[in-house]
C-alpha cells in the first residue's frame, strides 16, 4: 500500500507545477475560463490513467500539452458540429430561422451543367478567371494566348452563361419534365 502511496505522491509532485501552464494553453485554446478548466480537469484524469502506459524517459510536460491539445481539438470540432449552446429566449428569431439550402445546391449545379456547354475555349478562360481566381495574365500565360484573348474571350462566356441562364436552357443532365398522357 505504500508503494501506491508514494506513486500517487510521486504523480503530483511532477504534475501539480504544468497546471498553470496547461491552464493557460486552455484558455487560450478554448477562449472561455469555465471550459479550459474542464479540459485541464480531463487533461489530468486521462495522465492519472494513462501514467503507466508513458514513456519513462519522456517529457512529462510534452506529453501533458499534447493531451490536452489533442482533446481541446476534439473539443472545437464537436462544437463545429454542435454550434453554440444559448437559451431559447436569448437568441433572436432571425438566427433561429434558417433559409433552405436546396435551392442553392440545384442553382450551383444548374450553373455548373451550363458551363460544361460553353466552348472549350469559353469554359477553360471561365474557370480559370472566376472559379480559380486567376488574373487575366496569369490565365494568359496558362492558356498561352495574348491577355486580351482571355477577356474577350471571358466576356463572351459570361454574355453566353447570362443568356443560357435567361433562356432557361436544359442541359443534358437534367430528367426531362413528366408529361401528362391523355
Amino acid at each position: 500500500m505504500r508503494s501506491a502511496m508514494s506513486l500517487s505522491e510521486e504523480m503530483i509532485a511532477q504534475m501539480q507545477p504544468l497546471i498553470p501552464a496547461l491552464r493557460r494553453y486552455a484558455r487560450a485554446m478554448l477562449r472561455h475560463r469555465d471550459d479550459a478548466d474542464d479540459l485541464v480537469q480531463d487533461v489530468l484524469e486521462r495522465a492519472i490513467g494513462g501514467w503507466h502506459g508513458r514513456r519513462k524517459g519522456a517529457s512529462l510536460r510534452s506529453w501533458l500539452f499534447t493531451i490536452l491539445h489533442n482533446l481541446a481539438l476534439d473539443r472545437l470540432r464537436r462544437l463545429a458540429r454542435r454550434g453554440m449552446a444559448a437559451p431559447l429566449e436569448s437568441v433572436s428569431e432571425a438566427r433561429l430561422a434558417t433559409p433552405a439550402s436546396q435551392e442553392h445546391g440545384t442553382q450551383t449545379r444548374d450553373v455548373l451543367a451550363l458551363i460544361a456547354l460553353l466552348p472549350a475555349d469559353q469554359r477553360s478562360v471561365l474557370l480559370l478567371v472566376a472559379v480559380e481566381e486567376l488574373s487575366y495574365a496569369e490565365a494568359a500565360a496558362v492558356l498561352d494566348v495574348p491577355q486580351g484573348t482571355v477577356m474577350s474571350r471571358l466576356a463572351r462566356a459570361r454574355e453566353r452563361l447570362r443568356r443560357m441562364m435567361d433562356e432557361n436552357v436544359q442541359t443534358p443532365f437534367e430528367k426531362p419534365a413528366l408529361r401528362i398522357v391523355p
